[in-house]
């Protein structure tokens, strides 16, 4: 029977005289495309270029005006893409090697465009590329497209053109130069040769001029300590890969010690042999940084008692005999570390990260008389130059006067200053100030010109990070918006017509021997030859030891001051990737705190506690130093030494940021003379403070089947049934190996690929690197720190930190075997929730496991999860219903549910807000949708690109081809994640599986996972 229903699009078209819709039924396109207007004439067509960098602005273009035509109306004046680029194929991924130097962050990379668009950090995996990304690199490229940055140069606080800014700063120089008044640049470690040749050719113009360099978080101590055994203002490099015993004092060297990057040297020699060889790692320190976590034995010490911790190793290794007051609880341990560094010999190293002259002597002295391997004075590292004294020096020049003209470049010292509202009065009397920013900070807000400049991606650059690399910064993206880079406007400024990139061409050969400029450029990074060994001039070492051995504790608490891996100095605070990434060891997002050991907190009056939805909340208190007072919330942290606390730097920041990142407070205003180490009072006030802690559980509580683990001794000496003991469950009343009984009838998998990832505990140091990696490759909403504290996180990739409730984890299993009876065992348990005052610390990364007898596919009412031939769970979105029945049944708990729209949606303001930030999305990954469940999936869109690309080649995979295609395990830089195919046996997935040490997580309730991880060793 036919149907009489009349069915139209819009009301409009209920209007039988509308001229519109008959025009539109007639005419697709109101108004014709205007191909002939462009295409005919051939002056516009010659005198026309696109080049890749040109390319986003078109494809931007054309997106946009495809959703205009479908929603509002027609397009004019649009013309196609009839002349593709030879460089772009739609849809192919192009990556660029370049170089991020920030003055904070520096690192080798490749940089991943899809059309145009950068979208993603990898790794250089050339010989030669020196630094790896960190968390922080690989957020950088979200930072590109902050819709808060400065879009054009600003006059006096007006918009103004670049002609505008010449003007003013042309005369402001020539009035300097006429009076003579004093021309000061003020700038971070640029690691630039080229720079800092340009630098200095401006400044030969300017009698008295300067050149200050400021990193704010300072390494001017040890910088000072190499100028004066060496004689060069750098610092020495370490292989930890070369030592048999490291000895850290204060020295967060898996962090952002001396620009990090010793990871993955680190990591070559944790992995235990059968043989025994491994490591041992002691540290030495007062706040509980990712390094200690990582030891094998951590003695938490004030920053006192570690100087005189310095001065028995001194002791113990040089032979010297200088009387040192160890504190009693801890003086055998630090003994005992002494006596195994000197058993070391060149095979021991020490590091410090104490800002003492006298501590960093006394490192070098020890490393000199062990003749330490991995200590390298001649390979030596400028990603720090910054001087405290001429910073101080400066600062007092301008309040007196003294200074004309003061040109700042990656500064922003009214923010990172201790005295930042002093410098901000000060700089008005500075009659020509200049500030190159990203954004209208802290100081470029008053300065006389706010020079815009260009994303790291959108520059040219040259860096030497340490001696004999030389590396090239290449843009990847025409500029966004009207910026000009530091250099180009300084050579400008200079009378010099010569282009930046020509000036680096030009430079480039004298650091690159042998290598052409494309070459170069397609590489990255080049090394040069460099003398093997560096002679050592003299020094007054025992003078050094004396003084250590006199310091003096503090009166009260001990404030020291560190950086976190997320936000390392602040200059990406307002990047929402890394304030969601919670901090490795408080598993806390969204702030700083001050951190405090139980002891301290409940002589105090502090606590924390967790409320009915599972978020933490803790006191609040004043932190007083040098008669400063800011409001801070608190935060219990097991294992932070008694009589100090905690603070890290780079929160607080108010301008240029979007009212969501600004969160914290500045603890620069406490950073007095640029040293780490503070005196401090803590007092308790009303009130309380929610956190956006994602770990409510702390201790692992014996849970041997979460995390196994055992000593090198038990590893080397006994059978691997012992210290890996595989799961039983009773099957027809006996005892059977769980991995032997089936629910599912299973298939053959040995067919075509199927998918593996390894995860070493013994590698895994808890960065963070492979989360933000996941976040780009997977477009991974933020949520806020609300949606946080309610559990709510979208992340796919989770690092679980467990702490042991006994003094070991070995302790905790003794502990809870000896419980007996149901009342016993309540309180056995009871008191193991509780961390040891000084815990020992594991991370495991936890994403979904995929499988392959699944619980959430077997409960799943629209088969909206299913497994596939490869290994991989898969998630049809547009099947999902959000019924969440997959999330209640899987025991690992890492599917995701999209509460909300966080897409274009006003309440979640963060990147995936505005047309900016969205242009830095996946193509190749879908953005969920409200009441999907979603999470890791192996990065499938990227396996089958690998597959597909071998198919075009005529070619089978290769080995360990498939590791750089999963985000996590190409951006694990300490290699303790491996992707491959298993089903390949020259992959290395494949060996790594068949180690004795694999076992699956909850491998007793028979689920099979495609995921293993490895039994940690501790070298105890």
């Amino acid at each position: 029977m036919a149907s009489n229903k009349k069915y139209w699009q819009s009301v409009e078209e209920l209007n039988p005289n509308s001229s519109i819709v008959e025009t539109l039924r007639n005419n697709e396109f109101v108004e014709e495309i205007p191909t002939d207007e462009f295409l005919g004439d051939k002056e516009a067509l010659s005198s026309s270029s696109t080049s890749r960098r040109d390319f986003l602005k078109y494809v931007g273009f054309t997106t946009a005006a495809a959703s205009l035509a479908a929603c509002e109306g027609p397009v004019i004046k649009s013309i196609p893409y009839v002349v593709q680029p030879e460089e772009i194929i739609p849809g192919v991924a192009d990556y660029y090697a370049t170089t991020i130097a920030d003055g904070f962050d520096f690192a080798n990379i490749l940089i991943k465009t899809r059309e145009g668009r950068p979208i993603k950090v990898e790794k250089n995996a050339l010989a030669g590329a020196k630094l790896s990304a960190n968390a922080r690199v690989h957020a950088s490229v979200l930072s590109l497209y902050d819709s808060s940055r400065l879009k054009q140069p600003k006059v006096k606080g007006k918009d103004a053109t670049w002609a505008e800014v010449d003007a003013t700063v042309k005369a402001g120089l020539s009035q300097a130069a006429a009076a003579g008044g004093q021309v000061v640049v003020l700038s971070a470690t640029t690691a630039s040769p080229s720079t800092d040749k340009i630098i200095a050719e401006f400044g030969a113009k300017y009698a008295g001029f300067k050149h200050v360099v400021y990193d704010a978080v300072s390494s001017s101590e040890a910088l000072d300590a190499f100028q004066a055994v060496y004689g060069e203002r750098a610092l020495a490099d370490y292989d930890f890969a070369k030592a048999d015993v490291i000895v850290g004092v204060g020295a967060d060297f898996l962090g952002d010690w001396q620009g990090g990057g010793y990871d993955s040297g680190y990591a070559i020699g944790r992995i235990p042999t059968k043989k025994g060889l491994m490591s041992k790692h002691i540290q030495i320190e007062a706040n509980m940084s990712i390094t200690g976590a990582n030891a094998d034995k951590r003695i938490p010490l004030s920053v006192t008692q570690q100087k005189y911790a310095l001065v028995a190793l001194y002791n113990a290794v040089t032979g010297a005999n200088v009387s040192v007051a160890l504190d009693k609880t801890y003086a055998a341990a630090v003994n005992n570390a002494a006596q195994q560094l000197k058993a070391a010999g060149s095979k021991g190293v020490v590091v410090t990260g104490l800002d003492d002259v006298n501590a960093q002597l006394l490192v070098i002295a020890i490393n000199n008389a062990l003749q330490s391997q991995a200590f390298n004075p001649a390979g030596a590292r400028y990603v720090r130059k910054g001087d405290a004294k001429a910073v101080a020096q400066l600062v007092n020049d301008i309040k007196a006067g003294a200074v004309s003209v003061l040109i700042m470049n990656n500064v922003n010292p009214v923010y990172t200053l201790p005295n930042g509202d002093e410098f901000a009065e000060a700089l008005k009397k500075v009659k020509l100030s200049v500030s190159f920013t990203l954004r209208e900070d802290e100081t470029a807000s008053i300065t006389t010109v706010a020079a815009a400049a260009p994303h790291y991606l959108e520059s040219w650059g040259d860096v030497s990070v340490a001696k004999g690399y030389y590396a090239i910064t290449q843009p990847t993206i025409r500029p966004l918006f009207t910026t000009k880079q530091f250099q180009e406007a300084l050579l400008s400024w200079s009378g010099n017509p010569t282009a930046y990139y020509d000036y680096i061409k030009a430079t480039a050969p004298s650091y690159a021997p042998g290598k052409t400029w494309n070459q170069l450029v397609h590489d990255g990074v080049t090394v040069s030859e460099v003398a093997a060994t560096v002679t050592a001039g003299a020094a007054n070492f025992s003078g050094a030891a004396a003084s250590l051995a006199a310091a003096k504790p503090a009166g009260g608490l001990e404030l020291v001051l560190y950086t976190k891996t997320g936000l390392g100095d602040g200059q990406q605070a307002n990047n929402p990737w890394l304030q969601e990434l919670p901090d490795p060891i408080t598993r806390t997002s969204w702030d700083n705190y001050v951190t405090i050991s139980k002891a301290d907190a409940d002589a105090l009056g502090l606590e924390n506690w967790n409320v009915a939805n599972g978020g933490l909340n803790g006191s609040l208190a004043t932190l007083e130093v040098n008669g400063k007072k800011i409001e801070v919330p608190v935060l219990v942290q097991p294992g932070q030494a008694k009589g100090t606390i905690g603070l890290a730097l780079g929160y607080g920041r108010k301008a240029g940021m979007k009212n969501e990142m600004v969160v914290g407070v500045n603890a620069y205003a406490v950073y007095n003379n640029l040293n780490s180490l503070q005196t401090a009072k803590l007092t308790k006030i009303g009130g309380e403070h929610e956190f956006a802690c994602v770990q409510l559980q702390k201790t692992l509580m014996g849970r041997g089947d979460i995390v196994k683990e055992t000593t090198l001794k038990d590893y080397t000496t006994k059978d691997a049934a012992e210290w890996n003991e595989m799961a039983q469950v009773s099957y027809d009343h006996k005892e059977v190996p769980a991995t032997s009984i089936d629910l599912w009838e299973s298939f053959d998998r040995s067919t075509g690929h199927h998918f593996n990832l390894s995860i070493d505990l013994n590698a895994c140091t808890g960065c963070g690197a492979c989360v933000i990696a996941c976040h780009a490759e997977n477009n991974v909403p933020v949520v806020g720190k609300s949606e946080i504290r309610r559990s709510r996180d979208m992340h796919w990739l989770r690092i679980d930190r467990y702490y042991s409730s006994e003094d070991t984890f070995a302790g905790d299993v003794e502990k809870k075997e000896k419980a007996s009876g149901l009342f016993n065992s309540i309180d056995t348990f009871t008191s193991m929730e509780d961390p040891a005052d000084n815990p020992q610390v594991v991370f495991q990364p936890v994403m979904c496991q995929h499988c392959n007898h699944a619980p959430c596919e077997t409960v799943c009412p629209v088969a909206a999860t299913s497994h596939g031939r490869q290994g991989q769970n898969h998630m049809a979105y547009n099947r999902c219903v959000g019924t969440r029945y997959c999330a209640n049944n899987c025991p690992y708990k890492v599917r995701r549910f999209n509460w909300f729209l966080y897409n274009k949606n006003s309440d979640f303001d963060y990147n995936m807000n505005d047309d900016l930030g969205r242009m830095v999305l996946n193509p190749d990954v879908v953005v969920r949708s409200r009441g999907v469940m979603e999470k890791c999936s192996f990065c499938i869109q990227a396996t089958q690109s690998v597959i597909l690309q071998a198919k075009r080649e005529g070619r089978v995979v290769g080995a360990n081809e498939f590791n750089d295609a999963c985000a996590c395990s190409a951006a694990c830089s300490s290699g303790a994640m491996t992707f491959g195919d298993v089903n390949n046996t020259e992959d290395p997935i494949a060996r790594l599986k068949e180690d004795e040490r694999a076992y699956h997580l909850l491998g007793h309730i028979g689920t099979k996972p495609n995921v293993f991880y490895h039994v940690k060793v501790r070298n105890t």
